[in-house]
């Protein structure tokens, strides 16, 4: 069976900057845990200290109950890593850029040739096994990063923003391969911003930003954090002003983006006043649109920003 993965108050500081500040996170065996937060929030040093590829200053990661600090070695190969820039050699077949990573990994030659065509065949690349990957498709590269980072049979796959780029066919591919990968046992760790994803995906969620846990629990949970069930997106010719809205009957939460509105109420049949309200103040409607609370909107109501904000990190 697949061990979990545990990671207790790390903390990772470059100069005077807080990258992460006291993140845990628990993983079981068979579980996908999305960690969540806008660019520079704090993931890819999260998971450059699961992995061991960053120190970090404080705190543990365990496998199965064994640290990194006891044995790097052996606690490395319980882990496969899908990095977030894609890593691969462009002018060798697909198949030898599995074998070498499995060569790294201390498979024989046998073991790497019949490795090499079970994760090609997995993530949808057998067929392809013979061409170098810059004949490849964006999505492809993910896909076969993916089968890399497979070989050697790993407990934990890490990945970090694996679907960066990639388009419509290869997103569902890799998340079919990853729905596969859980049902036997593998435990997930999967950073991204896009919320979709995480709502498809994930048995369970953190959700990060500015280094700090600000969220954490299954997407039932989360939405329960919300004072209201639906929203209204509304964008202006202007900035609105904020006070008349809140105080309208069965609007619970309301913020501005520049000219862009967004409130939380209890029922969509609220928007006629909203819209009236918004008339009487000169404001000009140029897009309204609904729907029901997301993990978008938990983390605008926990932090009052989008987690498509922040700078690159």
């Amino acid at each position: 069976m697949s061990l979990g993965l545990e990671a207790q108050q790390l903390r990772k500081t470059y100069g005077s900057r807080v990258a992460v500040d006291g993140v845990s996170l628990s993983l079981a065996p068979g579980q996908l845990l999305a960690l969540l937060g806008p660019n520079g929030a704090g993931k890819s040093t999260t998971i450059g200290m699961v992995c061991g590829l960053t120190a970090p200053d404080a705190g543990s990661v365990a496998i199965g109950g064994h640290t990194l600090a006891q044995d790097r070695n052996a606690y490395q190969r319980r882990i496969g890593l899908v990095p977030q820039e894609i890593a691969l050699f462009e002018d060798l077949p697909a198949q030898a850029n599995v074998e070498l990573f499995g060569a790294l990994y201390g498979l024989s030659r046998a073991q790497q040739r019949e490795r090499a065509a079970e994760v090609l065949a997995r993530v949808g690349l057998l067929d392809r096994a013979g061409d170098k990957p810059s004949t490849f498709s964006g999505g492809m590269k993910r896909r076969l990063n993916i089968a890399c980072a497979l070989v050697h049979g790993p407990d934990v796959l890490l990945l970090d923003e694996p679907t960066a780029g990639v388009d419509p066919q290869s997103r569902n591919a890799i998340f079919d391969t990853l729905e596969g990968l859980k049902r036997e046992g593998k435990a997930l760790l999967y950073t991204t911003h896009y919320m979709e994803e995480a709502e498809r995906l994930a048995d369970a969620i953190v959700i990060v930003d500015h280094g700090r846990v600000v969220a954490q629990g299954t997407l039932t949970q989360l939405l329960a954090q919300l004072p209201a069930a639906q929203q209204l997106q509304i964008d202006l010719d202007g900035p609105p002003a904020l006070p008349p809205l809140a105080t309208l009957p069965g609007v619970k939460r309301v913020q501005a983006f520049d000219a862009r509105l967004v409130l939380g109420v209890d029922d969509l049949e609220v928007a006629p006043a909203v819209l009236q309200a918004l008339a009487a103040q000169g404001r000009r409607v140029k897009h309204l649109s609904s729907g029901r609370a997301s993990l978008e909107d938990v983390f605008l109501h926990l932090t009052g920003r989008t987690l498509r904000d922040g700078a690159s990190a």
